[in-house]
């Protein structure tokens, strides 16, 4: 399926998410292209929004082919390609953690919302190796929610597989066998967000 753009995703996946209207949830969107879905779920469920950083962590020779994620705190998480990449990834590694320590500085002034003892709903604008997303639920685990869900609009089906077995549910809308590659192939419109359009969308 093909999106006219973010927004549209948005408002399919909060369709789907709908009969969890009245759950004690929070919406954690991945920034910085999730934060337009988050909006949209968040605003259409009438629950908080908040953000869970975590960058890629792109190969040595490629920086645009994931080999790992790290999160703000330092946690990080691998392929198998990756794992024996360790030395040649240090500079990367840190490079990104301290990007992701400024996104929520920026973004958030460092206020968060708990996931304790609640429904955390995961969104972003898509997933390809699924190593972001896997480290983004590792570290929602860590603070103990009722129910953890991944909302995405597109995910190859081997990693929506993978995911299935670390979560509650995840509610896609395109589940691809035949993935086209690159998150952006489902988008008829899908531009980079700057700083300042993150920050004006956690305003509203």
């Amino acid at each position: 399926m093909i999106f006219k753009d973010r927004k549209e995703a948005g408002e399919k996946l909060a369709e789907k998410l709908r009969a969890l209207k009245d759950e004690d949830m929070v919406i954690y969107a991945l920034p910085r292209g999730g934060v337009v879905l988050g909006k949209v779920i968040a605003k259409a469920l009438g629950q908080p929004l908040d953000l869970l950083v975590v960058r890629k962590v792109g190969h040595p020779t490629d920086p645009e082919y994931a080999v790992g994620a790290v999160a703000e705190d330092g946690h990080t998480r691998f392929s198998e390609e990756g794992e024996g990449l360790q030395k040649e990834l240090k500079e990367s590694i840190e490079k990104e953690r301290k990007e992701a320590e400024r996104r929520r500085k920026v973004y958030t002034e460092d206020k968060t919302i708990s996931a304790l003892g609640k429904t955390a709903v995961i969104v972003d604008d898509g997933i390809a190796t699924g190593l972001t997303m896997e480290l983004a639920i590792s570290e929602i685990l860590h603070q103990k929610p009722k129910k953890v869900i991944v909302a995405i609009p597109v995910v190859p089906s081997d990693t929506a597989e993978k995911l299935k077995k670390e979560i509650d549910e995840l509610v896609a809308i395109d589940i691809d066998k035949n993935y086209l590659g690159a998150v952006g192939a489902y988008y008829e419109f899908f531009p980079q967000l700057t700083d300042e359009e993150v920050i004006n969308l956690l305003k509203y």
